[in-house]
């Protein structure tokens, strides 16, 4: 049995201008996407006379600013409650009071509350309110099947706006991906070759390596008789931490990590040979888990 690791992408409708004073299912929308680790904003960046814009015309940089300033006005919100009710607690010069005040500051000068400078402690004081504008951007380019290979000029008007904002940019296309779904393995290699794109580089999975990538996440394996499993994790994270994504009890009783790079796995073909190459090595506790490592953890609890 083979089980891949996931990555969940919440969908909500797209927003209209207002939604943080509640317009259409605004806040309703608001609240869902301040419980997620990073945004995809998709932008349209296709021309289509049967596709109506609701604001008569494309404009990807005119309708990445109507959303991003919705996002940033129901972040004021937030933190100005917030700062009232400190403010009313005494605590105004609290670790929370001073990382309130700085991205009060940024927000009112129309920037993300992601520019806001905070330290550790500031940002821990914070976390609760799960301000959207400083969250992970990223910008899902949603570009015509014949321009998902290179882009379009709206598209790059689009990278120039992302970079100004530390964000980046996908490209994707809804409607190949629509059409993907119906074809068989041939046939859609068939589609993608015709548009000069790989499976790899379709837009979704583009924007799981990206996501992966802006949330510093990777995985390593764990594989036995019966089983083999991915699991995600920070990067950075020693054994033990990484131990401890399976069952606390890895991380607690941690003793060592019988290790495996992807790649020495893959050339030798098996453990065993891998074992014999002297390719399998023991770990400890200050080891720093790399992407595609095979572990085998040793615990005692």
């Amino acid at each position: 049995k083979t089980v891949p690791t996931t990555l969940e992408f919440v969908d909500v409708a797209g927003l209209v201008k207002g939604a943080s004073d509640g317009e259409g299912l605004g806040n309703q929308f608001l609240a869902t996407i301040r419980q997620c680790d990073a945004i995809v904003h998709v932008v349209r960046c296709f021309e289509d006379e049967n596709v109506i814009h609701v604001d008569g015309s494309v404009d990807p940089v005119r309708d990445a600013d109507l959303i991003n300033l919705e996002l940033a006005l129901a972040d004021l919100a937030q933190v100005e409650k917030r700062m009232q009710r400190v403010k009313k607690e005494r605590k105004a010069d609290s670790k929370e009071g001073q990382a309130l005040e700085k991205l009060a500051a940024v927000l009112n000068n129309n920037e993300p509350a992601r520019n806001a400078e905070l330290d550790e402690e500031e940002e821990l004081e914070i976390k609760s309110l799960g301000l959207l504008t400083r969250k992970k951007m990223i910008y899902a380019a949603n570009v015509a099947d014949s321009d998902l290979a290179t882009g379009n000029a709206m598209s790059e008007k689009l990278e120039e706006q992302a970079k100004k904002e530390g964000a980046t940019v996908v490209l994707v296309s809804a409607q190949v991906e629509a059409e993907l779904v119906d074809l068989d393995t041939e046939d859609r290699a068939d589609f993608l070759e015709s548009l000069d794109v790989d499976l790899d580089n379709t837009g979704l999975r583009r924007i799981i390596r990206e996501a992966y990538d802006i949330l510093d996440l990777q995985t390593y394996f764990t594989s036995g008789p019966t089983e083999t499993r991915a699991w995600t994790i920070k990067k950075g994270w020693k054994a033990p931490q990484a131990a401890g994504v399976i069952h606390n009890d890895f991380e607690r009783g941690f003793i060592k990590a019988e290790t495996i790079s992807y790649d020495d796995l893959v050339a030798c073909g098996s453990e065993a040979e891998c074992k014999k190459q002297g390719k399998l090595r023991l770990e400890g506790k200050e080891y720093v888990v790399a992407e595609g490592d095979c572990i085998l953890f040793r615990f005692n609890v």
